[in-house]
């Protein structure tokens, strides 16, 4: 990575126009929802169950990305050019892809629930249960978010590759409970 590439990751101006432009793609899906519903066309479950999915695989690949940049970030020395940088990264992923991708996902996901499920079968309550924990992991994240922007982070590595794999196991498993359906 060279020295200009490094400035431009850390300065404040492209980064807000980067989170203009994400929170004006929120506003664009979320104008779009609520058009969907107030045109309540015939396949909205579709449009609905379209958008969850689209929540969860944005919100999945925050979760799936952000134990990397902290195992990176473990190795960068506190207060250095690459400890900075893994610093805004680290903060634009939580705050413009991961949070709001997790409150559409919550969102979608409780209206199909609701709509569809009537928040009835065994299958459905467990997968919430697992939603419930990998909101948990999101949580935890941003507070190691946090930390590391304090330079306060207390773990290696090693442990950040093993909490790397607990979206990873939760996600298998809410998968196998909506496309199997056991308990219903």
């Amino acid at each position: 990575m060279n020295e200009h590439s490094a400035e431009k990751q850390i300065d404040h101006r492209p980064g807000a126009y980067a989170s203009r432009r994400a929170y004006l793609m929120i506003l664009l899906f979320v104008v779009l929802a609520i058009g969907l519903f107030a045109w309540h066309p015939d396949n909205l479950y579709l449009w609905i169950k379209a958008f969850h999915i689209i929540a969860v695989i944005s919100w999945m690949a925050g979760l799936f990305y952000m134990p990397r940049l902290f195992i990176y970030h473990t190795d960068a020395e506190p207060g250095s050019q690459q400890s900075e940088t893994f610093k805004v990264m680290e903060r634009r992923l939580q705050r413009v892809i991961m949070t709001p991708a997790m409150m559409l996902t919550w969102v979608f996901g409780l209206y199909l629930a609701w709509s569809v499920y009537d928040f009835q079968g065994g299958w459905l309550h467990a997968k919430m249960g697992l939603v419930v924990l990998l909101t948990g992991v999101h949580i935890y994240f941003s507070r190691a978010v946090r930390a590391f922007a304090r330079d306060e982070n207390r773990h290696s590595a090693r442990y950040w590759r093993y909490m790397n794999e607990a979206p990873t196991v939760l996600m298998i498993l809410i998968v196998i409970l909506v496309v199997v359906k056991p308990f219903s």
